[in-house]
């Protein structure tokens, strides 16, 4: 099973090419595509998915939702990291160098002396898009020389983030346009372009290692593993009530979009689906107080390094189970009450639990759970794998952990 997860991490270096690897699984699985133009008929309630951009919904039985309500697993397919400004070309100390723009929080330091590829969607004039990724190592962003920064190690690494993170791509006698690269990389010329986005990405693969092979290092942990996971959930055989997944693009950065947890995406969605059943608006109300859902997004295992910075009581280890991750603040949507379908599903499927509560003095981050409890008014509960590294170009986490979370969210889709 980690195998699948090491393949679809390392096949997925942005939140669309996520979304195209997870719709594959699905058609291949029997899933309908819904348009998100067109009708939702009685036709898509089996086995559905619409996709908007970097964000993808997928159903199974949604003809009972009235009677059973929907159980929901949510999370997020993007990643904090460096993404190409629409006009990236710039030359400097006879250097080509590609111009970036931060996304999100990354650990900007792990992004120094890394072979960089590049990856991102074009879309074309006539409507259709075409996802690339470079494979090969294009970029890379060197450190200056400890001979010229003689205090680094003691005062610590300090980055301009619009001086210091533009990659080297060519010498300038070499230089050419990042567009007409583009387009001859994806066979097309460069009048056929629209519009790009692209982002830098490692080129190295993820990767199982430990003296006993019990951890995985690789890009993108958070939160591809929880995208894999939940997908891997929903098409396994799980029983026949509502169950949905609900990967969302931009929580990095808010999620106030359109395809973000903050916009109508999946409401709306759920509308249409209760529509297409005939229920009408009072009872799919009263659906949604039978529903749940569950926002997995990873959790902060204690570092042997940086003990001091974990309360050791409400603090998590690799390899030790999934986390509950509460915060009296709303940080986490956690409550006692919400906790419960995860606690009959840890019984059920013999998955260990353990809870996240950050210090006093150390704020926590959020996720998209206290945003879609808001949105759509239902108990929800925040967990996650534990992981050291988060937001680093290279993040780790343990191997038992992805197999423990795929059967504790498939019990808890099965209501056993």
């Amino acid at each position: 099973m980690i195998e699948s997860f090491l393949t679809s991490i390392d096949a997925s270096p942005t939140a669309q090419h996520v979304v195209d690897l997870a719709s594959s699984k699905l058609s291949a699985s029997g899933f309908v595509a819904l348009d998100k133009n067109s009708s939702l008929t009685v036709d898509h309630l089996d086995k559905g998915y619409v996709i908007n951009n970097g964000s993808i919904i997928a159903w199974k039985n949604a003809k009972t939702i009235g009677e059973h309500g929907l159980r929901i697993v949510g999370a997020h397919t993007d990643s904090p990291g460096l993404h190409l400004k629409p006009k990236p070309d710039s030359l400097s100390a006879r250097m080509s160098q590609l111009q970036v723009e931060v996304y999100g929080g990354p650990l900007l330091n792990s992004w120094l002396d890394r072979d960089l590829a590049i990856a991102g969607h074009v879309v074309l004039l006539d409507g259709s898009q075409r996802l690339f990724h470079s494979q090969n190592a294009v970029a890379r962003i060197p450190q200056l020389a400890i001979h010229l920064d003689r205090d680094v190690n003691d005062k610590g690494l300090i980055l301009n983030r619009h001086q210091h993170l533009s990659p080297i791509w060519a010498t300038e006698s070499n230089a050419d346009s990042f567009e007409n690269w583009l387009a001859q990389f994806i066979s097309v010329s460069t009048s056929q372009i629209a519009a790009w986005s692209a982002q830098l990405v490692d080129t190295q693969r993820a990767q199982i290692w430990g003296r006993n092979s019990e951890f995985i290092a690789s890009s993108r942990i958070d939160n591809q593993i929880s995208c894999w996971a939940a997908l891997e959930a929903l098409l396994s055989d799980c029983g026949d009530y509502p169950m949905m997944v609900a990967l969302f693009d931009h929580e990095e950065v808010g999620s106030q979009s359109a395809q973000g947890a903050g916009g109508p995406m999946l409401e709306h969605l759920i509308e249409r689906l209760v529509s297409a059943s005939n229920i009408s608006r009072a009872q799919l109300l009263e659906a949604l107080q039978k529903s749940h859902c569950v926002s997995v997004d990873n959790a902060h295992a204690v570092h042997p390094n940086y003990t001091d910075r974990h309360e050791l009581n409400n603090a998590p280890y690799i390899n030790s189970g999934i986390v509950i991750k509460s915060n009296v603040n709303q940080r986490y949507a956690t409550t006692a009450v919400s906790q419960l379908p995860i606690v009959h599903a840890a019984s059920t499927s013999g998955v260990q639990l353990q809870a996240f509560s950050s210090r006093n003095n150390i704020a926590c981050g959020s996720t998209i759970g206290p945003i879609t409890a808001t949105r759509l008014g239902i108990d929800t509960v925040d967990i996650g794998v534990p992981q050291l590294a988060m937001h680093s170009i290279r993040e780790m986490c343990g191997t038992q952990d992805p197999v423990d979370l795929v059967a504790l969210l498939s019990a808890y889709f099965s209501r056993n």
